[in-house]
């Protein structure tokens, strides 16, 4: 006799086929995820017991929230897919929110937590929280995971994930000196708050360990112009550096329109079809592995099996192209 279809829910449909709650959400959002003799043996349980399988939002999934400044910066969505990629494997269902970006905000600490009373856990990347958000998510019981955040010693409660922008500047900064360069002009978008470390502060660091650095702010990429070799051959420098291929793009495509005196190095950050395209010297980074690794670790502090705090550091790595060649003197 079947039960009522009302008074069944899919923990007992999870008991009758002898699997967990996740095996049997997966069946119904992830089929092609689920071994054919465990989804037949699932569709029979709920067939008996008069349950209701229906796509739509996974019964029994995490909601994660993901806030970050998703349409300022694309490598945000490249970690945003390297969630989802590992979304796949479990119940969860991930909700994106927009955030200003911290670099063009006066005071760039988010103070609001994006997220609903049924949100189980939250991941916050590029923008810091601020002292409001921190102990909301604490009085909600909220887990946080930062990613390209820079913890301070408030930041402490929730995991980090990072890619060391430092080593990757110093990793620019050895490239460029062993190819004879001395100077270099780094371009930029300007940082309106010192309130934070940013990974443009970072990589600034590592390379000036090896090559003196001139820096000039630029509001977007769009904003550069016959300014940017003018201030290179102005300060001597024979390279630049962007902190983003886009700024990268934006100066190659300057330098084609308008070929300077002596040719310049350019090399940008980040890496991806652009930069393969325009045969870019650049910084290869981990987004999509951050991803991964992020929403592992709140899923892990969801539900109980981890506990751990610690700061995950994710190393670059220089991708070598034509826009770099030994400065000839």
């Amino acid at each position: 006799m079947r039960a009522r279809p009302g008074r069944v829910t899919i923990y007992d449909v999870a008991e009758r086929a002898g699997v967990s709650i996740s095996t049997v959400s997966l069946a119904v959002s992830a089929p092609h995820r689920v071994r054919q003799e465990t989804r037949e043996r699932i569709v029979a349980a709920a067939t008996e017991l008069g349950y209701r399988m229906t796509a739509g939002r996974r019964v029994g999934a995490a909601r994660i929230a993901v806030a970050a400044p998703f349409t300022t910066y694309p490598s945000y969505l490249r970690r945003l897919s390297g969630m989802l990629r590992r979304a796949r494997d479990a119940a969860v269902d991930i909700i994106p929110y927009d955030l200003d970006s911290a670099a063009a905000a006066e005071e760039p600490l988010l103070d609001v937590l994006p997220t609903r009373a049924d949100v189980a856990g939250l991941v916050v990347m590029g923008v810091p929280l601020g002292g409001a958000a921190r102990r909301a998510s604490r009085a909600a019981r909220i887990p946080v995971v930062y990613v390209d955040v820079v913890p301070s010693r408030a930041d402490a409660g929730g995991p980090v994930i990072l890619v060391d922008d430092r080593d990757g500047g110093a990793q620019i900064g050895r490239h460029l000196a062993g190819l004879g360069h001395r100077r270099v002009l780094f371009v930029h978008e300007p940082q309106r708050s010192p309130s934070y470390v940013s990974a443009g502060m970072l990589r600034v660091e590592g390379l000036a360990d090896h090559v003196e650095v001139v820096s000039i702010a630029l509001d977007r990429p769009g904003a550069v112009g016959a300014d940017v070799p003018r201030q290179a051959a102005r300060t001597g420098a024979t390279a630049i550096v962007a902190n983003h291929d886009q700024y990268a793009a934006a100066v190659l495509a300057e330098l084609r329109s308008s070929p300077p005196a002596a040719p310049l190095a350019v090399v940008g950050y980040d890496d991806g079809e652009l930069a393969a395209g325009l045969d870019l010297t650049t910084v290869r980074q981990p987004f999509e592995e951050s991803g991964r690794v992020a929403l592992e670790r709140v899923l892990a502090l969801v539900s109980g099996t981890e506990a751990s705090h610690e700061t995950v550091l994710l190393a670059p790595a220089l991708i070598e192209r034509g826009s770099t060649r030994r400065l000839l003197l």
